[in-house]
């Protein structure tokens, strides 16, 4: 994350004060940005692959 350019792009060419930058979502920075906002962020279908590639029930091999 480019903090440093979300920081500016938010506080400097949005004026936003200080705490309304940090109250914001990710997704509602983007759309304010001017991000598409008919495009979720992460939809269902990226989920699912997510959940199918990195299971939160697989047990670590490591520490049995």
């Amino acid at each position: 994350m480019d903090w440093p350019g979300l920081m500016r792009a938010g506080l400097h060419h949005l004026r936003l004060h200080p705490a309304q930058f940090w109250a914001l979502t990710p997704a509602e920075l983007q759309i304010m940005l001017g991000a598409d906002a008919a495009k979720a962020p992460l939809g269902r279908l990226q989920l699912d692959a997510l959940l199918r590639d990195f299971p939160d029930d697989v047990k670590d091999e490591r520490h049995g």
